[in-house]
């Protein structure tokens, strides 16, 4: 007797070689497979984009832990000073007029991955967390280098500003108006980090930087 200690049985809606046979599993795969997808049913939710880059993933790591590089890779972030917060970083996001960005960075060596934890115009909640892995490229393409995966999810602050009355001027933009547009503008900040770290990296120049001098605010 097949003992089922977990009553998986009982899920509704499992998919598994236990009631599918491979016939069915094609057909599902073939409704689920479309030549044409709506954005927002592919970015509605989460945004994750994904990138090859010729830089040893050990390099490639250590370039995106250390914060102060947020300055040269992404679009508009500029200006990052350390606060009061031990970790806590304020800066400006220059993609509206003066419109503060407060960020910490969460790495973790073994796995190679760098969050950061970031909100606009208040550092109380950091409540846009931008999701990012190092996977080294042997691995998973049997070459050197390095893939760097980048994952958002829609926070419901995305869809309304929960301070507004910390915001610079009464008809600015707030961040999450830009959502349909992660893909592409993260897309555009991803060839930036891969140009950074290649041009580096294949000319034999230290791939990270040393921070410029700040001064805490």
């Amino acid at each position: 007797m097949n003992a089922d200690p977990y009553r998986l049985a009982n899920v509704p809606g499992l998919t598994r070689v236990e009631n599918t046979d491979l016939q069915q599993l094609m057909a599902r795969c073939a409704e689920l497979t479309r030549p044409a997808y709506p954005h927002q049913q592919v970015y509605g939710r989460y945004c994750t984009i994904q990138e090859y880059v010729d830089c040893p993933p050990e390099l490639a790591y250590e370039y995106l832990r250390q914060g102060h590089h947020l300055e040269e890779w992404t679009f508009s972030l500029r200006d990052f000073a350390p606060t009061g917060t031990p970790g806590l970083w304020a800066g400006d996001d220059r993609l509206e007029e003066k419109t503060r960005i407060y960020c910490k960075v969460v790495a973790n060596a073994e796995a190679m991955t760098v969050d950061f934890h970031c909100s606009w115009d208040q550092s109380d909640k950091l409540w846009m967390v931008y999701l990012m892995r190092v996977v080294p490229a042997q691995l998973v393409f049997d070459k050197p280098g390095s893939v760097i995966t980048w994952t958002n999810c829609r926070h419901p602050y995305y869809d309304r500003n929960p301070y507004p009355d910390l915001s610079p001027r009464a008809d600015r933009p707030w961040v999450g108006d830009y959502w349909d547009l992660f893909y592409a503008g993260h897309t555009v900040e991803m060839a930036n980090l891969k140009a950074i770290l290649e041009h580096r990296h294949q000319r034999g120049l230290p791939v990270s930087s040393s921070p410029r001098a700040t001064v805490t605010r």
